[in-house]
């Protein structure tokens, strides 16, 4: 499948239908008088969204939704049918923005979220509203109600507890393939990776949901390589899980220059939770591996992982350390929601 996270698209809901004009006419009933119903309301164009999608490539073939248009009254004083709404589904964590492409409208995160986003017209009057001591016989019925009609921005932004992310080579396939069922593209060159791969980790009883970001490269934020388009996916995540290519000369040059990338995107990304690893340390000697990691560590001011994705060295225990973090901030995010009173 395919993998789009931007779409522009337009909705337009149904019409309302017309009111009808009619009399009754009707053995031993003289001067029936006017009976025309009601025209039916239009339908609604509905957002759902679903949890077995994770792109809007549908939307890169179809921009134009119209919900059908309410049907017109009849005699007897019969309404028409409402027309029936227009359903749209989306992956869970997809923005919907105004046409500014600025404004938010809403932030699905929920499968099942329903959110009307175009309302159907209502149906115009029959005659029979119009009839009064001085009309007996009026011949007026209304039009319906035009539908609304708007532009919209859909920004997808994946759910994952942890991001993956590195320079590129650093090996975020590889560690991805060997740490869940996903079989991200592998090969010995650089963006082999061009769109965001999710993998789900298993620890123990346990799972999370690891996101594998294409590569970063100095000056994304400029635009250079692939730019930092992707690093939104990163935004919903607990934890980031920064690989440095251990076979580099300067790791710490390549830890710092990833680290500047984030900050020029986001400040509030860059102050995620973040585990470092040194990987490929299946091709260094123990004497490089320490000494590398020491100079990684006084950079991160923090404790580094040496590992293997080739070799499954040190996963183990990298993913249980992943998952430690997961599980802190659930915990925080279920006690923020008790005690805003949403939480149940």
């Amino acid at each position: 499948m395919k993998f789009l996270d931007e779409a522009k698209i337009y909705l337009s809901a149904g019409a309302g239908g017309a009111g009808c004009v009619s009399f009754r006419r009707e053995a031993h009933v003289p001067r029936g008088g006017p009976d025309g119903g009601d025209g039916g309301k239009g339908g609604d164009v509905v957002f759902v969204a679903v949890a077995n999608l994770n792109t809007l490539i549908d939307f890169r073939y179809r921009q134009h939704f119209r919900s059908e248009t309410g049907h017109g009254g009849s005699g007897r004083k019969r309404t028409g049918a409402a027309g029936a709404d227009l359903v749209i589904k989306l992956p869970v964590g997809t923005e919907i923005l105004e046409d500014d492409k600025e404004s938010v409208i809403a932030d699905v995160l929920r499968p099942g979220e329903r959110l009307v986003l175009a309302r159907g017209g209502t149906g115009g009057f029959g005659n029979h509203h119009y009839k009064s001591s001085t009309n007996r016989a009026p011949r007026r019925a209304e039009p319906g109600k035009p539908g609304e009609e708007r532009w919209l921005w859909l920004r997808l932004k994946l759910i994952a507890d942890s991001g993956l992310l590195g320079l590129p080579n650093a090996g975020k396939s590889t560690l991805l393939g060997h740490v869940s069922r996903a079989r991200p593209r592998v090969a010995d060159y650089p963006f082999t990776t061009l769109v965001p791969q999710l993998g789900v980790v298993s620890v123990g009883d346990d799972e999370f949901v690891l996101a594998d970001i294409p590569g970063l490269i100095e000056g994304a934020h400029r635009g250079a390589g692939l730019g930092d388009r992707f690093l939104r996916h990163l935004e919903r995540c607990r934890v980031l899980l920064h690989l440095v290519d251990g076979t580099r000369e300067d790791v710490v040059a390549a830890y710092r220059a990833l680290r500047h990338e984030l900050g020029a995107y986001d400040a509030a990304l860059a102050a995620k939770p973040e585990i470092v690893a040194l990987n490929k340390c299946d091709a260094l000697d123990a004497a490089a591996i320490a000494g590398k990691r020491q100079a990684l560590e006084k950079a991160a001011r923090g404790k580094v992982w040496p590992i293997s994705g080739a070799t499954g060295e040190g996963l183990d225990d990298l993913m249980a350390a992943l998952f430690r973090v997961i599980e802190a901030g659930r915990a925080a995010s279920l006690e923020e929601r008790r005690a805003s009173g949403c939480g149940r």
